[in-house]
């Protein structure tokens, strides 16, 4: 008499549909909204990336018929870009993903001086964001968990330690990089673009760039842990104002997008500003972002207490008598609107906080200073005011 044999059931293994993806900021970022107003090719894309998959759309690039102001090109060297300036293309099309890019700002800027005046440079990428939504739904639990973290130290710790780095790239070439979507757009403004569209269609993040000045070759971007950031200063000079990075990478080219995208929040800093990372939030919540800015008073640049040195996008919000009483001072590490007993929560209420600063330093500076000083300290520690 035979035995039955007992069905086996196979486990599935974890899937995860990259074409369900995407990031909430993403929703309030930039859309275009009629293309072909703007380029004829432009719609004709948009449409057939919507409609396949990355696959099809891909080998559709490859073989269609655009318009002659039209490149599509598949390079990870931006110097190949150089011939298309002879022609100045309307529209630059990037097959190969930025992540496979080891030059990435030399690329994105040598598009820029290809392209013709008002021109667009259209890319494509793969989000760290992604990267670990895949690995933690592939390898549920503390497998996941593990092979995130070490994809993380690699990808993003080892490649930009100074330590590291050369390794990284030694081992890797360059190809593979994992970039948020706060550096990339950070990086296609210090290019030179300004950022029309951003979606993700079928897993990928697609950027939209339209050229709108020169790009920028020799500035130094926040990469590292202490940052060196560009602010208005004294008299109208520019300072690099030292503090412990609390954003992603590039976020400080981003500012004109977030102001047009989110505007501004209660207390006049950036509404939803999703540059700051999750360490950079608990850093701002005990004031030790800004310990490193102590090199700067110790350098002259800066004083104890004073208006905070801005950046250029935040000064030109100013008004033009606030701007020239701002620079009239050397800016402070301990802001006066900490001082006052409710917080401004309006970029009125904030110059009104500092023109009464002002005024009142001019008149009796130490003991404008010794008064604001402790009036701020004591907000801190019982009102539990923060850097935000």
């Amino acid at each position: 008499m035979s035995r039955k044999r007992p069905y086996v059931t196979l486990r599935e293994e974890p899937t995860f549909d990259p074409s369900t993806y995407s990031e909430i900021e993403v929703t309030r970022g930039a859309m275009l909204r009629n293309a072909g107003a703007l380029y004829p090719d432009l719609d004709r894309i948009l449409k057939v990336m919507q409609s396949r998959k990355y696959p099809a759309f891909q080998k559709w690039l490859g073989t269609c018929q655009l318009d002659e102001g039209t490149v599509v090109v598949n390079t990870d060297d931006g110097h190949s870009l150089e011939p298309l300036a002879e022609n100045r293309p309307r529209l630059i099309f990037n097959r190969m993903r930025l992540n496979r890019i080891r030059h990435l700002n030399t690329f994105l800027n040598k598009a820029n001086e290809s392209l013709a005046d008002g021109g667009f440079l259209w890319c494509h990428s793969r989000t760290s964001g992604l990267k670990r939504q895949m690995i933690l739904e592939t390898h549920p639990g503390f497998p996941g968990k593990l092979l995130y973290s070490l994809h993380f130290c690699w990808h993003r710790v080892c490649a930009r330690l100074w330590l590291t780095r050369g390794f990284y790239m030694f081992v890797t070439k360059g190809k593979n990089r994992t970039y948020n979507r706060v550096e990339l757009l950070g990086r296609m403004y210090r290019a030179g673009f300004e950022v029309i569209d951003e979606r993700f269609e079928s897993g990928e993040y697609y950027v939209l760039g339209r050229k709108v000045r020169e790009p920028i070759w020799n500035d130094e971007p926040t990469n590292g842990i202490l940052v060196k950031l560009n602010r208005v200063g004294y008299q109208g000079k520019m300072i690099g104002v030292y503090k412990f990075r609390t954003m992603y990478p590039y976020s400080e080219y981003l500012q004109p997008y977030l102001y047009a995208r989110e505007g501004l929040a209660p207390g006049g800093k950036f509404s939803h500003d999703y540059r700051v990372n999750v360490m950079g939030r608990r850093l701002r919540g005990t004031w030790l972002d800004e310990v490193p800015m102590v090199i700067n008073v110790l350098k002259g640049q800066m004083k104890l207490v004073g208006v905070r040195p801005l950046s250029r996008q935040y000064f030109s919000l100013y008004t033009p008598e606030m701007q020239a009483l701002h620079v009239s001072v050397r800016p402070g590490l301990l802001p006066p609107f900490y001082y006052e007993r409710e917080t401004p929560d309006t970029i009125e209420a904030v110059q009104e906080s500092e023109r009464r600063y002002i005024e009142a330093w001019k008149k009796h500076p130490f003991a404008t200073d010794w008064r604001y000083f402790w009036g701020i300290l004591g907000n801190i520690i019982f009102k539990r005011k923060r850097s935000h």
